[in-house]
């Protein structure tokens, strides 16, 4: 691809590199972007830098928020003895927009890959035992994918986590083995959810 600006180039070559963006789409979205205002992209730069520097991890639960403590973990309406594992932050988005979830979350922040060299201390887990040994905990849902690396951290989780006590459950196999929860449709996991059985091994 011949392009005759080393500004258009550079560009191009950072929406490339977004996930899912091949450079014929980065072009098309370099030169729309060329068009456009400098005010709007001004704007479009500031909600970028934001973004970065603005948005934080929940103390509590690990999701995003523009707070120290996330609307959800602060929400005292929300059952904060009901715990849903999961994850990343787009596993929390899909479950809230089923509206069938009203305990709190904690996101992991990835699974356990030994191939691709992630094990457990790469992931939020420690701050999930200290939750879970207080005693308040009734019940933790295991919300992660249904392939082999969520079946791993399932287990793993499920080692650590036995020992005090909570009911343990998992979501139902109305998730396809195999998918990524964030694109099960919302009437799947919403079932899924709802149908979710103790996790056993």
């Amino acid at each position: 691809m011949n392009i005759p600006s080393k500004y258009l180039e550079n560009a191009v070559d950072q929406l490339a590199s977004l996930p899912g963006i091949g450079r014929r789409t980065a072009l098309r979205l370099a030169l729309h972007l060329l068009k456009r205002s400098e005010t709007e992209i001004d704007d479009f730069s500031a909600s970028l830098i934001e973004l970065k520097q603005k948005i934080k991890a929940c103390k509590i639960c690990g999701n995003i928020s523009d707070y120290v403590v996330c609307p959800i973990c602060e929400n005292p309406n929300r059952d904060h003895q009901t715990i849903c594992i999961v994850e990343d932050i787009r596993d929390v988005m899909a479950i809230e927009s089923t509206g069938s979830y009203k305990g709190i979350y904690h996101v992991l922040g990835g699974l356990i890959s030994p191939m691709d060299g992630i094990g457990p201390n790469d992931l939020n887990i420690e701050s999930l035992v200290e939750k879970v040994s207080i005693g308040q905990t009734k019940e933790i849902i295991f919300a992660l994918s249904p392939t082999m690396e969520g079946d791993t951290t399932n287990f793993y989780l499920f080692k650590k986590l036995q020992g005090f006590s909570p009911f343990i459950t998992a979501l139902s196999r109305g998730v396809a083995v195999g998918s990524e929860l964030q694109y099960a449709d919302e009437i799947t996991l919403s079932r899924s959810i709802q149908q979710r059985q103790e996790f056993k091994i």
